[in-house]
């Protein structure tokens, strides 16, 4: 079903559909997140904190690339190196001194790191990662915490398991965040099998007090590698990432979304004896070291080291989080919402009712904001471009479209007003 809104994404749906499974070469962009009809479906053009839609329609995009555009859509300061570095080439036949370049100021800015190596996408750099710490442990279990991406290694884990042999999923082991017993519990049922633990540092929930130091010790007793997949928390948490900011330091850790702003870019990063056995190991692409990549990793690098992003999008987002509370308990709906996360990077959590599943309700919330120019799948990913009124639009649009839903809900209307099939659930890792 579409409505007039939505009229040419339906059409470039159904085109994409024949040659492209789910249409879109990404999950988190396709339609199991995007309910059909409801929702736009493919975009055109982006700038500074705002979208385009294949229809004309504008949104205040708060999804952001799924929080690679980290400083904005089409920032000149960026463009301006890329566009300079495009006069002289992409890829050549051997390494560029931009890949030296970067490396430095990796190095220069996060506590682990003492070498650098490049991939394209955060499952590039995880999965090296976890492949470096069997080469240099010599041992084969890991134990996962959080996303880390499509390879077999880590989603044998998930229940998107189709297609992963079973003697794959059988060396990874899943715990729980701030569940220190968890993790302790996974090392006496492998001792000496365990070659890394590999987690988000922080993604819905603030960690515990010395939740993460404990985490370090336990992982060092048992002889193993602490890998902190700061895929997200990169650049974006602290210049350091998560590891700075909570003053934890792994033996490795994978950067990726906060590099490029947007420009295809991963970093496994961490402590040269380590990092050394890449030497040994088999990790390489022939794009590892495009040069437009590099040269917007550089320019954003330079804003975060030397500017004020971080402070600026952590004030906004503090601002955000605050007015989503309020709004909350304004409209007496903490029975259904609630908010999380650190400033910069929040979720708002949607709670079952008695007759509806928060599937039901989260598609009613897309569709409602959608309509409002507002672009969220229930992440507030915030950035550099985003204004003082962007964020009051969206804190408007809550303050509309909350009260909507629970109004429905109490009068158990919910479906009557949704305009298309419920989602279902992806697979849960947070």
């Amino acid at each position: 079903m579409a409505n007039k809104r939505y009229k040419r994404s339906a059409q470039f749906l159904k085109r994409a559909l024949q040659t492209i499974p789910l249409g879109s070469q990404t999950f988190s962009k396709s339609m199991t997140q995007y309910p059909q009809g409801v929702s736009p479906h493919f975009v055109v053009r982006g700038e500074g904190s705002k979208i385009w839609d294949v229809d004309g329609n504008e949104y205040i995009d708060f999804v952001n690339a799924l929080a690679s555009v980290f400083i904005g859509y089409s920032n000149n300061t960026i463009n301006s190196a890329v566009q300079s570095q495009l006069q002289n080439g992409i890829s050549f036949s051997l390494p560029h001194p931009l890949e030296i370049d970067v490396a430095e100021m990796l190095v220069e800015m996060i506590p682990c790191a003492e070498m650098v190596r490049f991939g394209k996408n955060g499952t590039d750099a995880t999965s090296a990662s976890i492949r470096l710490a069997r080469a240099y442990t010599g041992r084969d279990h890991i134990l996962v915490c959080g996303y880390h991406g499509w390879q077999d290694w880590y989603i044998g884990s998930t229940s998107r398991d189709l297609g992963v042999p079973k003697v794959v999923k059988s060396l990874t082991h899943s715990f729980q965040y701030n569940d220190l017993v968890s993790l302790r519990n996974l090392f006496l049922k492998f001792p000496d099998q365990i070659a890394a633990v590999i987690m988000e540092p922080m993604n819905v929930n603030w960690p515990e007090e010395g939740y993460l130091a404990a985490v370090k010790e336990l992982t060092h007793q048992n002889s193993a590698i602490l890998i902190f997949d700061e895929t997200i928390t990169g650049c974006r948490f602290a210049r350091g990432g998560a590891q700075e900011l909570f003053e934890v330091t792994p033996d490795l850790a994978t950067f990726g979304k906060g590099l490029a702003n947007g420009f295809p870019l991963s970093a496994v990063l961490g402590h040269r004896e380590i990092m050394a056995k890449m030497e040994d190991i088999f990790f390489s692409g022939t794009f590892g070291g495009e040069t437009l990549s590099l040269a917007a990793a550089k320019a954003t690098l330079t804003m975060i080291r030397d500017g004020d992003v971080l402070e600026n999008i952590k004030e906004k987002g503090k601002r955000l989080l605050e007015g989503i509370l309020n709004l909350i308990k304004k409209h007496n709906a903490d029975d259904v919402f609630s908010v999380a996360g650190h400033p910069s990077w929040t979720f708002i959590q949607i709670k079952e009712t008695k007759r509806y599943n928060s599937f039901e309700i989260r598609t009613l919330f897309l569709q409602e904001i959608f309509k409002r120019g507002i672009l969220s799948i229930g992440t507030h990913n915030i950035s550099y471009a985003h204004t003082e009124a962007d964020i009051n639009k969206l804190l408007q649009v809550y303050d509309k479209v909350i009260p909507l839903i629970i109004n429905a809900i109490q009068k158990n209307k919910l479906l009557e007003i949704l305009d298309t099939k419920p989602l279902e659930p992806l697979f849960k890792v947070r």
